[in-house]
């Protein structure tokens, strides 16, 4: 299931993975999967902020701020009336 389009806070530090897979293991849409010695995203968009993936990193690769890219978006369509998505045209840190 997809969320909202471009609104993930999530960020991976492909240098800081070490291919443990427990992100793989512990996500529950499926946003990363195993690419050769690593892990890689697989479609930023699946991400539903829950943190799962970097409370069980041992290694920090993974930062995510649970709910603030879903929560900007909606506040965002209720302002503006509009779709929920994220305009990132500001720079905002609280937004993408």
């Amino acid at each position: 299931m997809k969320y909202l389009k471009d609104v993930a806070t999530l960020k991976f530090y492909h240098d800081k993975c070490t291919g443990c897979l427990r992100c793989v293991e512990v996500c529950p849409h499926g946003v990363f999967t195993e690419a050769g010695e690593k892990v890689a995203i697989t479609d930023l968009d699946l991400c539903m902020e829950c943190g799962a993936c970097m409370k069980n990193c041992a290694f920090d690769a993974i930062d995510v701020s649970t709910g603030v890219g879903c929560a900007s978006a909606l506040i965002n369509a209720i302002i503006t009336g509009g779709e929920p998505s994220c305009d990132c045209s500001d720079n905002s840190s609280s937004c993408c």
